[in-house]
């Protein structure tokens, strides 16, 4: 099981600390707004994407993909990133909000969501918040992602985590389906629609953003794709 090296922030200070994964589970369609729901789920069917047959729903994905690298590998050259919110769960049982990109394979998504979340590595920005340090002000929250497409970064996903489930309603609901958030797991928390669609791109920068306690969780990763 992978280990990952973030730094720990909470209202007294920052410091390092070693997490150990051992679950990983990705929420989808956790928009609370269903218009949006429906919005996201049309701009994959543009891509075959087949609906979920409920919202929201979970994939459980391994926990060595996880990775707080700045460049990953993916075998051909359609695949893409997602700018989410991430729940982890830490030795002790507290929880912690980070930044992460459920990049996805979007040709094999066409025929199998399962079978894509396992198919590109997840890279995690190497820092994390006390969630009970956002909690009282969580919607204030604000998720941000960049893509290079070909002349800069321009922006690709913006918006308020309001968007999307509260991240303990998302929990709540994996557990109602009969399964448990243990210490050494990790949630992405679902994703915002994207400006211009869904493309594949080799750059990513995506951003949580606090404007009430002003700081902001950044991470930037480029994709090598592999010949196939």
């Amino acid at each position: 099981m992978p280990i990952l090296n973030f730094t720990c922030v909470t209202a007294s200070g920052a410091e390092p600390r070693a997490i150990e994964i051992k679950n990983l589970v990705i929420a989808g369609w956790t928009g609370r707004d269903p218009h949006k729901v429906q919005e996201h789920i049309e701009e994959l069917a543009a891509l075959g994407v087949a609906p979920p047959p409920s919202t929201p729903c979970f994939y459980l994905g391994g926990a060595e993909l996880l990775t707080t690298a700045t460049a990953i590998d993916c075998l051909g050259g359609d695949s893409s990133g997602e700018a989410e919110f991430v729940i982890v769960v830490d030795a002790a049982g507290e929880r912690w909000v980070g930044l992460g990109s459920d990049h996805t394979d979007r040709e094999v998504e066409a025929y199998s969501i399962p079978v894509s979340k396992q198919m590109c590595p997840k890279p995690v920005a190497p820092t994390l918040w006390k969630l009970a340090d956002v909690a009282a002000h969580w919607d204030r929250l604000e998720l941000h992602s960049f893509v290079d497409d070909g002349a800069g970064f321009v922006p690709y996903q913006a918006g308020s985590v309001d968007a999307m489930l509260n991240p303990l309603d998302t929990i709540t609901a994996w557990e109602k389906a009969g399964n448990a958030l243990p210490p050494g797991s990790l949630m992405f928390g679902g994703t915002l629609p994207v400006k211009g669609g869904i493309r594949p791109r080799r750059d990513f920068r995506l951003e949580l953003r606090d404007p009430v306690l002003n700081r902001t969780i950044t991470h930037h990763y480029t994709a090598r794709w592999l010949g196939v």
